[in-house]
């Protein structure tokens, strides 16, 4: 036995001895240099591209086969053009592995590849004919009849190194480029936990890119299980994306994958973003302390999406919370999400919070916010009270497949109890409907407030503020119809009640039919069009109001306190502009007013009559405007054709007991003032009533004229006592041709 032993022995001393010296001879017998011109011819006659073999060619054969490359470069596709070139490469194999059917690579090192890859206008490749497949050389690598690998790789490292990769698309005259890029992997063997150290530049023109990036982990695979695992993964990305500075990426955490049981997972996934755009800073983060899928199940716990946005308009932050999610790849559901969102600006501050089951079936593309809650507060020294909250629940149903989210909400919102169904139709083209109930609404508390003074103040020499343009972009492709009903209204200081109110927009004409309320006493019924289809914005408001008592109306609407009354308006206006300057001055159409019992304010032409005795030898006589007194009538009609802005009058028709009125001008919207001329006709006698005489029939001139804020009274005396001498002298003309008529009737008779 001890002989066989020993004999055994030194077979295989003697064996190896003659191996060793074989493979010695062989090294030094043979110089892989001799061959390059053949390599080159033949791939000059294969592939027709030039390979350059700048270095030396060095083998290696104990105790491992190997060999080292120095520069090699090989072209463009007939041409000289460098496609690719290398500065060192170097590639060994374990030798006695090899007699087990195993390859065991001792170390591959690559250092200074540079490549471009271009994809032609042709839509072809600089590589096509590289990777072309020829028929029968590919095959063969593998025993079909076991279905075992031939061989079992075994790499004991890798490295890579100052590495330049670039591509270009000559269609779109994108670059893309991988510089700088470093690896370094550790033993790669089957189930064997292996080290990976990734760095790279990569840069690119469309979008634009420039961002260094590095990846450390540690990986396991299985690759007869199909398995792959990823351990304490940390990548970190910076530099600058699209329009992002300062853009920083970061990812840690672990994953696994199992393709033959379908099982994926993660744990411990963290991945967080930053960056300035302008002048905004964000940062976002992704918690998902564990996430799993199993053939057709997965599940999450607690996922936590936060995001910060640091800007010039404020602070605002967006929390999104899942505290568990489980389901299928059919569908979903979730016990509670929340979305919350803070705001912080200078002058307010802003948090919402809504909350709500979440299911979902992804075959159907339908998702369901059953039990949906929202609330909101804000506060700030420009909101009412300095606090607005608001709190509504309901629920929203989206259905993908029929492009259709339906919403049902009620509850408190701003200063209102609201009932509200919306629904949004067809993705793509948008078509909106809906139907509210408000139970009273103070739009005036969240308009922008006028400045005081500001209108007035005529000796400041600073010139006027633009007037800002309102937006009606929006409504251009606006599809909508809906209902809307208010309880109390008030909107631009009027007050109404009752509003109903239809709406249907069409791509741009927005038409509000009927619109209806009581406001004042009275009853509101027309409509309004909107059309925004041409360049400037187009408005027309057909609307009656009956009953309606007119002096508050005005004072509200256009702070104009100088009638009073209560009867019908009517009016069908027309205007153009996206100003409300503009719109004043633009308004054509017609007005007409029919009032009963009511009163023109800032003068008292009865009163002022009594005193015509002691105005003899005056022209005339001014007087501003007094809220004191005023000029009853019993009836008031008139009608008003209104061009570019300026409503001419010329029927007005104004009685009293003691008075009549007529008059014609005009009433200048867009510059809020008056130009009119009454003429005021005494219907009976004042003694009695303060007056020095009667003066029945006397016509008085009676001018107002200047700003609604400023207006005056003329009265011209001077007509008035022409009139009277005219009157005087007619009357004893009469008088005397009467008495001549008379006397010579009774001579004739005599």
């Amino acid at each position: 036995m001890n002989k066989i032993i020993k004999y055994g022995l030194l077979t295989v001393v003697c064996m190896g001895v003659l191996l060793a010296g074989g493979l010695a001879y062989i090294a030094a017998t043979f110089n892989p240099n001799e061959y390059k011109p053949q390599i080159i011819q033949l791939v000059k006659d294969k592939k027709q591209r030039t390979l350059r073999l700048d270095g030396d060619i060095k083998l290696s054969f104990f105790p491992s086969i190997g060999a080292d490359l120095g520069k090699v470069s090989l072209s463009e596709y007939n041409s000289d053009k460098v496609f690719a070139a290398i500065e060192s490469a170097h590639v060994s194999l374990a030798l006695l592995p090899m007699f087990s059917k195993q390859v065991v690579v001792n170390e591959v090192k690559l250092s200074g590849l540079k490549a471009t890859l271009v994809k032609l206008k042709n839509g072809k490749t600089n590589i096509d004919d590289l990777i072309g497949k020829d028929d029968g050389k590919l095959q063969g690598t593998a025993d079909s009849g076991s279905g075992n690998q031939l061989f079992n790789f075994d790499i004991a490292s890798v490295r890579i190194e100052k590495t330049e990769l670039n591509y270009i698309d000559e269609n779109t005259g994108s670059q893309f480029a991988l510089k700088d890029f470093n690896l370094k992997i550790g033993r790669i063997a089957n189930d064997i936990p292996v080290k990976v150290d990734f760095s790279a530049l990569i840069q690119a023109s469309q979008p634009k890119l420039d961002i260094s990036t590095q990846l450390k982990t540690t990986l396991t695979f299985d690759l007869d299980k199909q398995s792959f695992k990823v351990e304490g993964l940390d990548l970190q990305a910076k530099g600058v994306a699209l329009d992002i500075e300062n853009f920083v990426v970061q990812a840690s955490g672990d994953a696994s994958a199992n393709f033959v049981t379908q099982e994926f997972s993660t744990n411990k996934l963290a991945v967080s973003a930053s960056g300035v755009k302008g002048k905004d800073n964000f940062d976002a983060k992704l918690d998902a302390p564990e996430l799993s899928l199993t053939k057709n199940k997965f599940s999450g716990e607690k996922l936590i999406l936060t995001a910060k946005l640091d800007g010039a308009s404020g602070n605002i932050v967006v929390s999104l919370i899942v505290p568990g999610l489980e389901g299928t790849a059919q569908s979903f559901k979730s016990s509670t999400l929340t979305l919350e969102v803070a705001m912080k600006q200078p002058e307010q501050t802003f948090n919402a919070r809504l909350s709500s089951p979440l299911t979902g079936n992804f075959e159907a593309r339908q998702f369901n916010l059953s039990d949906l809650s929202v609330a909101v507060n804000a506060t700030g020294d420009k909101l009412p009270n300095k606090s607005v909250s608001s709190e509504m629940k309901g629920s929203v149903e989206v259905d993908g497949k029929r492009q259709r989210v339906q919403a049902s909400l009620a509850g408190g919102f701003l200063q209102s109890q609201v009932k509200a169904k919306v629904a949004v139709n067809n993705f793509d083209n948008s078509v909106f409907s809906f139907d509210v109930d408000i139970d009273q609404f103070d739009a005036d508390l969240y308009l922008p407030k006028k400045h005081q003074g500001a209108e007035t103040n005529t000796e400041s020499k600073a010139p006027p503020s633009a007037e800002a343009p309102f937006d009606l972009s929006a409504l251009k492709k606006l599809n909508l119809e809906g209902r809307l009903r208010i309880g109390i209204l008030k909107v631009a200081n009027v007050k109404s009640s009752q509003l109903r109110l239809n709406v249907k927009a069409d791509n741009g004409t927005v038409n509000l039919n009927p619109l209806s309320a009581n406001l004042y006493q009275g009853s509101m019924n027309g409509s309004i069009t909107v059309n925004t289809t041409q360049a400037v914005p187009d408005f027309v408001v057909d609307e009656k109001l009956g009953g309606i008592n007119i002096a508050p109306l005005l004072k509200d609407a256009a702070n104009f306190d100088m009638l009073e009354g209560k009867g019908n308006v009517a009016f069908n206006l027309r205007a153009q502009g996206n100003t409300v300057s503009a719109l004043k001055k633009s308004l054509n159409g017609s007005l007409a007013v029919n009032l009963a019992d009511g009163a023109i304010k800032g003068i008292n032409i009865a009163k002022t009559l009594r005193s015509a005795g002691n105005m003899l030898g005056k022209q005339s006589q001014t007087q501003a405007a007094s809220q004191d007194e005023k000029t009853d009538f019993s009836e008031m009609k008139a009608s008003f054709k209104v061009n570019n802005g300026v409503a001419h009058n010329d029927d007005l028709s104004l009685k009293s007991p003691l008075l009549r009125l007529s008059g014609n001008g005009d009433i200048d919207i867009g510059k809020d003032s008056i130009s009119y001329l009454a003429k005021a006709t005494l219907s009976g006698t004042l003694q009695g009533q303060g007056g020095k005489d009667s003066v029945s029939g006397i016509t008085v001139p009676v001018r107002l004229a200047g700003p609604f804020s400023n207006l005056k009274y003329t009265l011209d005396f001077g007509a008035m006592l022409s009139d009277t001498v005219k009157q005087k002298v007619q009357k004893e003309v009469k008088t005397k041709i009467q008495d001549q008529i008379r006397g010579g009737l009774k001579g004739l008779f005599n």
